[in-house]
């Protein structure tokens, strides 16, 4: 079954040409079926790519997904055309007025990873969204940035600054074998990585969180959260192929002192093609929280958040 977009959305065309099953909103509503509805709370400065990027996991599954693209009330985007925004996402405020329910939520990245979570000129309103999510919510996966923030949030687990950014294609190694998140797992793995910040196993452990993927390198990857229906992973399964190529090269032309990516050129030669390692685990990872969605959450929408449910988190 296909993911439900605008015709005219950029990820509609870039999906359909890449095979991705797409159906506007017309075709979507003739079938006689429920479709999964996820939000997006897009907090990325360049906002069509991580459309695109997170479309393409969550539309690969066999159901029917219908996307809504969120963003920050009053925080305005200096990279995306006011056009796209006005078009195509709400306000978080207009949500929480709905009262709108979703069956999972996607809180992507940011890069304010420098900045103390207090200081952040949202921070204020994305502590609602995070309540938010337990009443309107039924599965939410924060990522990267999102994910520290949330499991911060919630369990009071911190961020610690690096001495030098961990960036590159690292290897991880699957815990949690048995986990329907990680369904299809190889033992191990290469995820990209690309962030100045880590936290720390032991930390999260003693929040009484478990820990699903992680690395010798780099610390802990993905986290589950069954108390408040959420996991959170720390790097980036949805990067395409070349999303580090094109960091390290704007740190290059802007004279920011970068190391070459680990592991992702061939031969670390930067003039050479990045191979893709990842996409196959990024694509069960999604599929994965997808199907757990679709086999716990209620039928009547209305009913995500006024009882319990059966999220095998």
């Amino acid at each position: 079954m296909p993911i439900k977009l605008p015709s005219s959305l950029p990820a509609y065309s870039v999906l359909q040409s890449e095979g991705v099953m797409v159906m506007g909103e017309d075709a979507a509503a003739r079938q006689d079926i429920r479709p999964l509805r996820v939000g997006l709370l897009n907090l990325m400065p360049r906002k069509i790519a991580t459309e695109n990027q997170f479309a393409r996991l969550i539309g690969a599954t066999p159901l029917q997904i219908e996307l809504s693209l969120i963003r920050m009330t009053e925080h305005e985007t200096k990279n995306t055309a006011a056009e796209h925004m006005a078009e195509f996402y709400r306000p978080f405020s207009d949500i929480a007025e709905s009262g709108e329910k979703f069956d999972g939520l996607i809180i992507t990245g940011a890069p304010i990873e420098h900045l103390p979570f207090d200081e952040v000129t949202y921070w204020d309103e994305l502590q609602r969204v995070f309540d938010w999510t337990q009443t309107h919510v039924h599965s939410t996966f924060g990522v990267c940035w999102g994910g520290m923030a949330m499991i911060n949030h919630f369990h009071g687990v911190a961020k610690h600054m690096l001495e030098a950014k961990a960036f590159g294609c690292i290897r991880h190694r699957n815990c949690a074998p048995a986990s329907p998140y990680l369904r299809g797992f190889s033992d191990d793995m290469v995820i990209p990585v690309s962030r100045w910040t880590e936290l720390r196993r032991a930390e999260i452990e003693a929040a009484g969180l478990a820990i699903l993927i992680d690395s010798a390198e780099t610390g802990p990857c993905l986290v589950e959260d069954p108390d408040h229906r959420a996991l959170y992973v720390f790097n980036h399964f949805e990067y395409d192929s070349d999303t580090l190529k094109g960091e390290y090269d704007r740190d290059v032309a802007a004279g920011t002192p970068i190391n070459i990516p680990a592991n992702y050129y061939p031969d670390d030669d930067p003039t050479q093609t990045p191979q893709n390692r990842w996409r196959s685990h990024a694509h069960l990872l999604f599929g994965n929280w997808i199907t757990e969605i679709y086999q716990t959450t209620p039928f009547d929408l209305q009913e995500i958040g006024s009882k319990s449910t059966d999220l095998r988190l």
